[in-house]
């Protein structure tokens, strides 16, 4: 998969509704939604049958990469793929793109992390856990 791929290429799709609310000053959607627009494609993943996450456990960001592309305007939608680059012990990687109209509009790079609700570290992903995002998993060509 190339850094800026179609939203065909993508294993896991979703998609948003833009609301009037969403736009600034300039008649754009505000940046700050475009993670929101992110979050809506990673809980596809996450918890969309039941939750990938440990009994008490849950799903941290411990970073996020967002690369802005162009503008997204109101009205309409915007379709969300995300694809998994990498599963390692606690953690895994997430590669997400946002469009509008098929016009890629951003992508970003995240890491979750699983962490334990109690101790508030991070803990290991069950291997139930890691065949789910391994059926997701995609290769970014950089």
């Amino acid at each position: 998969m190339q850094m800026r791929p179609e939203y065909e290429d993508f294993p896991l799709k979703a998609y948003d509704k833009i609301r009037y609310a969403d736009t600034d000053r300039q008649g754009h959607v505000n940046n700050a939604l475009f993670s929101t627009f992110l979050e809506t494609g990673r809980t596809e993943l996450l918890y969309a049958k039941e939750p990938l996450h440990a009994e008490n456990a849950s799903f941290v960001i411990a970073s996020l990469k967002l690369d802005l592309l162009s503008e997204i305007r109101w009205p309409g939608t915007v379709e969300i793929g995300s694809g998994i680059t990498r599963v390692g012990k606690s953690s895994f990687s997430l590669f997400q793109g946002i469009y509008q109209n098929g016009k890629l509009a951003a992508v970003a790079e995240t890491v979750i992390v699983q962490m334990d609700e109690l101790t508030r570290k991070s803990a290991p992903l069950s291997s139930e856990t890691k065949e789910q995002l391994k059926q997701y998993l995609v290769e970014i060509e950089k």
